[in-house]
């Protein structure tokens, strides 16, 4: 659910507020958040779900209560800043996030030299989160609404798959074989 809301909110709330009262736009937001939030609440969804709509909620509530676009834009901030602090938080404690995730989701048995390179990933993942991070905050700051709405919606997820594409590239070209 939260990656429809990401891919969906940037793109549609820059349409709406061409027809539609600002206010009216950000308090009818909050209340499709709130309905998620109870809905993830009740269906016993992810963390990550409730951290997201917690952040939208938090930027919706200033942005309708101050009038205020730029709020709204520093949604995307907050949700890649809490995504750089999950990955970073594991680089730095050795959790292994992206190990984890990976057996996970792909149940091939991993071979020792893969199992060593996905232990690595997760300072990878940290530092490929902040640097988007940082082209976020020069969106929002100095690239006008249409680009704001492509790279906060679309661009998210364009982005994590070049990232997640070089990473993969990297590991069976090099990494592997050097840990193998």
């Amino acid at each position: 659910m939260s990656s429809l809301i990401t891919l969906l909110f940037a793109p549609s709330f820059l349409i709406l507020i061409h027809y539609f009262n600002f206010k009216k736009i950000v308090f009818f937001y909050i209340l499709l958040s709130l309905s998620f939030l109870l809905y993830a609440f009740f269906k016993k969804k992810k963390l990550e779900d409730f951290i997201l709509l917690g952040i939208y909620l938090i930027f919706l509530t200033f942005a309708y209560f101050f009038v205020s676009i730029e709020a709204v834009k520093f949604i995307s901030i907050f949700t890649a800043m809490a995504f750089f602090s999950l990955f970073a938080e594991a680089a730095i404690h050795k959790k292994e996030l992206i190990l984890k995730l990976t057996q996970k989701f792909y149940k091939k048995e991993l071979t020792t030299g893969e199992i060593i390179f996905l232990k690595k990933s997760d300072l990878y993942w940290a530092s490929s989160i902040f640097i988007y991070m940082l082209i976020q905050i020069v969106v929002v700051f100095y690239a006008s609404d249409v680009l704001w709405a492509f790279f906060s919606s679309a661009g998210w997820y364009i982005y994590f798959v070049l990232i997640l594409l070089i990473q993969i590239f990297y590991g069976k070209t090099y990494a592997i074989k050097m840990y193998s």
